[in-house]
């Protein structure tokens, strides 16, 4: 494996909401996306999410109250707790997560993005 740019990597894509794998490592996937705006509420009954902020600011909306993240700041989402991340505008996040780990978790809608469609960067 040769070592990975991840500034590099987010510079291939300008989707939002859309998760691109960009290593695996003993069955977590890590994941970067940028986001904007709101995704959906859902939830991940049998995974936690880890979420790192690289640029901009995101937001973990969670019915105990918001996470704010911001650039070098991370925080894990535990599993079976509903959350909707929301981002400011060109916002860029890294999320580690098990390869099992749905998009939206049960949640379905257009944004969600089927783990058979993400695309390895």
């Amino acid at each position: 494996m040769n070592k990975i740019n991840i500034n590099e990597k987010f510079s291939l894509f300008d989707d939002h909401w859309s998760p691109k794998v960009i290593a695996e490592s003993n069955g977590q996937l890590v994941k970067i996306a940028k986001g904007d705006g709101e995704l959906v509420w859902h939830k991940h009954d049998k995974e936690d999410e880890l979420f790192i902020v690289f640029k901009g600011q995101l937001t973990l909306q969670l019915k105990a109250g918001d996470i704010v993240l911001n650039p070098g700041e991370m925080y894990v989402v535990p599993k079976g707790v509903e959350h909707c991340p929301k981002a400011l505008p060109d916002t860029h996040f890294l999320m580690v997560e098990p390869a099992s780990t749905a998009h939206t978790g049960e949640t379905v809608s257009d944004m969600t993005v089927a783990s058979s469609e993400q695309e390895w960067l």
